[in-house]
């Protein structure tokens, strides 16, 4: 019997309540369905179209579904991606503090530099160098410059007391940033007036007063500021070109090259036809330092003469090798694959002033720039002690060329 004692109208149970009338309400009610009375039918063929997972009103309470189970794949999909973004940004990390740890290294430069940090929005003029000293593998064992000498020569100082005088071996501009890479090489024996000193070969400003002297004496010889600098370290290179697996260069000309006597005295020989060749560290150094060619090669063959401009050729193709192959889409497996040693490596094989910031946006504008082809002064003729002449003309030109517009001072060019 019911709890209230009242009975059914034959005496039985009581029957089910009588449904309360409903009201529907809109949320956001608009001005024309104000007038119109709310519709209790509509909503539940409403609410049956939308599925038998939900229930209409006159319905009871139905029981839930169990979720659907993911397939395998999904998570495992999940969990590869998420390992792989830990890859990267180890990778980029790995990138960054060695960056910075490069640019502790650098000799000081004082107020010579003008570079600022956001390289990407406002491109910025880098000069490479790179000096003439002889690490070991290419080197006679009595020729080798010791390794205290190198470590200075890498960090930009000028030579210490105990080391025999170094000079600039590589000498090229790279104008980096706002989807720009154009690269402008000056010969090593190019006659320039060097701040301090008599006029000379360019070169020799690293000898006097390391990366800065050898930075002041391009900006006046050009007529450009020079924002940023970075310095071949000779192992550091080594181990970034082992690291992804060597370069792929072009070139146009043969090449028999022996640097110092060559493999049978302890050197490095280089035989190369015209066309592609893979390198590998050692190989591509070589053939970045070489400015003579053999009278022949291997077979007998007669070799053509090359000079100044063709090493400095030679060093835009290892470094145009460089940056394709890190660019290239059939290498990014095996790039990704080494990514954290390869961004370890890659910064020590300069010492530069581009640290953790500035770095990364070189390589950047290195991948995305368009980069031209080979650019070298042109010499108009010799000059004294064996030097090279460039003209105050073809520096004005060739500037114009590297920048995009004007040089901002008058190019000194080589004296008369």
């Amino acid at each position: 019997m019911p709890a209230n004692g009242d009975q059914g109208p034959a005496g039985g149970e009581q029957g089910p309540p009588e449904r309360p009338d409903y009201k529907v309400y809109r949320s956001r009610p608009g001005l024309l369905s104000r007038l119109r009375a709310p519709d209790l039918a509509t909503l539940r063929e409403r609410l049956r179209a939308k599925g038998p997972g939900r229930p209409s009103p006159d319905e009871g309470p139905r029981e839930p579904k169990a979720p659907k189970e993911r397939p395998p794949w999904r998570r495992v999909l999940k969990w590869v991606g998420i390992a792989a973004l830990v890859w990267l940004a180890l990778s980029v990390v790995a990138f960054a503090v060695s960056s910075q740890i490069q640019k502790g290294k650098l000799a000081d430069m004082g107020n010579t530099l003008g570079g600022n940090p956001f390289m990407l929005g406002f491109p910025q003029t880098v000069l490479v160098l790179g000096t003439d000293v002889r690490p070991s593998g290419l080197a006679a064992p009595d020729e080798a410059t010791p390794q205290k000498c190198i470590d200075a020569a890498g960090e930009g100082k000028p030579p210490p007391t105990t080391c025999s005088p170094y000079r600039a071996d590589t000498i090229m501009l790279v104008r980096a940033g706002r989807f720009a890479f154009r690269k402008l090489s000056i010969p090593r024996d190019t006659f320039a007036s060097i701040p301090g000193h008599d006029a000379q070969k360019i070169n020799a400003a690293y000898a006097f007063g390391g990366a800065k002297l050898e930075v002041q004496t391009v900006e006046q010889f050009l007529g450009l500021d020079v924002d940023q600098v970075a310095v071949v370290d000779f192992n550091g290179f080594r181990d970034f070109i082992d690291a992804i697996g060597g370069v792929t260069v072009n070139i146009d000309t043969k090449v028999c090259s022996e640097i110092s006597g060559g493999a049978e005295n302890g050197g490095f020989s280089l035989f190369l036809d015209p066309g592609e060749h893979d390198l590998d560290a050692d190989e591509a150094l070589s053939l970045a330092r070489t400015r003579k060619n053999l009278p022949t090669d291997q077979q007998g063959n007669p070799c053509p003469p090359i000079d100044d401009l063709d090493r400095a050729k030679f060093q835009q193709d290892v470094l145009s090798g460089i940056r394709d192959r890190m660019t290239s889409l059939t290498r990014l497996p095996y790039n990704f694959i080494k990514g954290p040693i390869i961004g370890w490596n890659a910064p020590k094989a300069f010492v530069s002033s581009m640290g953790m910031l500035t770095m990364p946006q070189f390589v950047l504008s290195a991948a995305l720039g368009f980069s031209s082809k080979s650019q070298v002064l042109e010499p108009s003729g010799p000059g004294p002690f064996g030097s090279l002449t460039i003209s105050q003309e073809e520096c004005a030109r060739a500037v114009k060329k590297f920048l995009g517009h004007d040089p901002p001072q008058t190019p000194a060019c080589s004296p008369s």
